[in-house]
């Protein structure tokens, strides 16, 4: 028989939102009359702007005719497309054959750990989205689980008490770094000073930095950096992978870049950009020419208004969601707050709790769903996520309950 890929056999728990989903599934059959409002998995819930959708309305109702019909498209991405995220979101920080379109930044994710196999050394920022991990784990990079943690992925703390941003003297050489700003779970976003050591450290030391810029979009302080290749340096050392689904609402069209810069070389002087595009040809046939349209039309001057009005939706659900839990119940049980109002996260620290207890507590007496920051690494347990996505008056309720609760 065939042997199974022992990366499976070293993931030692199920993937976080799915066991959010069965906990709450569960709850629910239990207590049918329960309504439950989510504050949990990072879900857009608004619908679409008007003028993304009927771009890919139109884009769709155009396959009908002998004209509009598109088949197989460049797996690389639309060309127009390619060249509006250059000009409008990186403006001379990026060329459009540095910009792969794709199916959205967890598969980019995914994908770009077959550029660099079974032997490279991981890094990831503590507490983390779980696919940097988990997806290490798969390909073989991550090694076992030592109950501490896999013994191939150093884990880089990013707590309170460093500001969010990990000490690098503990990464090793040669590694792939993970790093996400505004962070997810966190809400943290990395100044440009932080950012400048980061792609210093990467360069002096032969690493590579897999900058997840998801939440891009929701940075509103004009000082923070919006991508990597803000900072000096970074084209030698840096990857970014982005997504439309926040800022778009297309989290279910699903369509997503990534930016491979020709300076970014292996050991051997090999193209990263070059490999990344094999990838791209050979393991992926291209992302929807329907969700390309839209993508197309949200770099339309009406497409990125439109995007910063659902944005600024979510921005004031934050700022409700962080008003609450500085309310005087969480003060008297110790409940430490942290949002910036650059993210769409609020992350809570109920000290001497475990994530799951108040995940459970805060599941059966409001009735509102979170999620626990131990799902994000060993640095978020004690930890609670509270995703501003969601309809406002849904939030506002939810935020009605959680006032009354006692710890």
């Amino acid at each position: 028989m065939i042997k199974r890929n022992s990366g499976f056999a070293n993931l030692t728990a199920g993937y976080l939102f799915p066991e959010v989903a069965r906990r709450r599934r569960e709850y629910q059959e239990k207590n049918p009359q329960a309504k439950i409002i989510s504050l949990g998995i990072g879900n857009t819930t608004e619908p679409l702007p008007l003028f993304i959708a009927k771009a890919m309305a139109d884009y769709s109702m155009a396959l009908a005719t002998k004209e509009g019909y598109s088949g197989y498209g460049d797996e690389q991405g639309n060309s127009e497309l390619r060249k509006k995220i250059a000009e409008v979101w990186y403006r001379g920080m990026a060329e459009a054959d540095e910009v792969f379109i794709s199916d959205g930044a967890k598969c980019d994710i995914a994908r770009i750990q077959t550029l660099f196999g079974s032997k490279v050394k991981i890094a990831v920022q503590d507490p983390a989205y779980p696919v940097y991990v988990d997806g290490s784990v798969i390909v073989g990079a991550a090694g076992k689980n030592n109950g501490k943690g896999y013994k191939g992925v150093t884990y880089m703390p990013c707590t309170p008490e460093n500001n969010f941003f990990p000490d690098l003297s503990k990464v090793k050489k040669n590694s792939l770094i993970y790093f996400c700003s505004p962070n997810n779970p966190t809400g943290a976003c990395a100044t440009k000073e932080q950012l400048k050591a980061l792609v210093d450290f990467a360069n002096a030391n032969g690493c590579i930095i897999i900058y997840d810029g998801a939440y891009r979009e929701f940075i509103q302080d004009p000082a923070l950096p919006k991508t990597i290749f803000e900072i000096e340096g970074s084209r030698t050392c840096s990857i970014e992978i982005n997504s439309f689904s926040k800022p778009a609402g297309f989290t279910g069209v699903r369509l997503g870049w990534s930016i491979v810069p020709k300076d970014l070389k292996f050991a051997d002087g090999a193209s990263v950009n070059r490999d990344w595009n094999r990838v791209m040809t050979t393991l992926f046939n291209g992302a929807s020419n329907v969700a390309q349209a839209g993508g197309i039309a949200c770099l339309e001057a009406e497409g990125l208004k439109a995007m910063k009005d659902v944005i600024d939706y979510y921005l004031v659900n934050g700022d409700k969601i962080a008003e609450t839990l500085r309310g005087e119940n969480f003060k008297k049980a110790g409940v430490e707050v942290y949002y910036t109002g650059n993210s769409p996260y609020v992350w809570a620290k109920f000290a001497g709790r475990k994530s799951w207890d108040v995940f459970d507590k805060i599941l059966s007496e409001a009735n509102v769903v979170t999620t626990p920051g131990s799902g994000f690494g060993p640095a978020g347990e004690s930890f609670i996520r509270f995703s501003s996505f969601g309809h406002q008056e849904d939030v506002k309720e939810a935020c009605q309950r959680l006032s009354k609760l006692e710890f």
